[in-house]
């Protein structure tokens, strides 16, 4: 075969694949069918082709940028959420050096975990994820941090020392996710949330939580004020 047809058959299977593709993203049904392209195609990727109806009712809520508390049962894809729409809210790409999208869970496991479920989306971009980890000296932290964080993963505990230890700079945050956020029940979590955000002048806060604790409801006199409730 001569390199004349090699290259048309290269170009026909291109072609295919690139119809394939467009196909797909076409019939992604919504929410789906409204996120980055780069998102889409990690979907397809993952054959994650059909929302939950938390997610139905969520992801539009939260792109359009107000403040939300979503609530739902486990297995609601509530983390799959808040990943899409901070990938969303950041168009899928590295700007500048400090982080515009913090995430708070509640202790060093689960951030590490979260840490290991962001890269499953991010590593076709070129969007920078860094989780905070506790085991961690803080100056090594604060080191990596310099260095540039889009997407910052960390425990209240965790953030706290950083913002005293001038570690970290929060100015420019677009989007300020709390995962899991029933243990913001605990009078310590909960004191160190008000105390953190008093650093931030503007951004979206978004709460995921199994149900609205009495807490939870609190925040609408702090920073999620003019609030949305989403659950399912």
């Amino acid at each position: 075969m001569n390199q004349k047809n090699i290259e048309t058959k290269n170009n026909s299977f291109n072609c295919i694949f690139a119809f394939i593709q467009y196909t797909y993203m076409s019939i992604l049904p919504m929410p789906f069918k409204k996120l980055h392209l780069d998102i889409k195609e990690v979907l397809q990727n993952l054959e994650i082709t059909i929302p939950t109806e938390f997610q139905k009712a969520s992801i539009p809520v939260i792109k359009s940028g107000t403040n939300v508390f979503c609530t739902a049962p486990k297995d609601q894809g509530k983390t799959t959420t808040l990943i899409l729409t901070t990938l969303q809210k950041l168009k899928c790409e590295a700007v500048g050096d400090i982080p515009r999208a913090l995430v708070l869970v509640e202790n060093n496991e689960k951030a590490l975990a979260l840490y290991s479920s962001f890269l499953t989306y991010t590593r076709r971009t070129s969007l920078r994820v860094y989780v905070a980890n506790e085991k961690e000296h803080i100056d090594l932290i604060k080191s990596e941090i310099f260095e540039g964080v889009d997407i910052l993963i960390a425990t209240p505990k965790s953030i706290s020392k950083l913002l005293m230890l001038y570690g970290v700079n929060i100015s420019e945050l677009k989007i300020f996710n709390i995962e899991d956020a029933d243990f913001l029940s605990q009078t310590n979590a909960y004191n160190a949330i008000l105390s953190i955000t008093q650093s931030i002048s503007k951004c979206q806060y978004v709460l995921y939580a199994e149900k609205m604790h009495p807490n939870l409801k609190r925040l609408e006199s702090y920073f999620m004020e003019y609030s949305t409730i989403v659950g399912v």
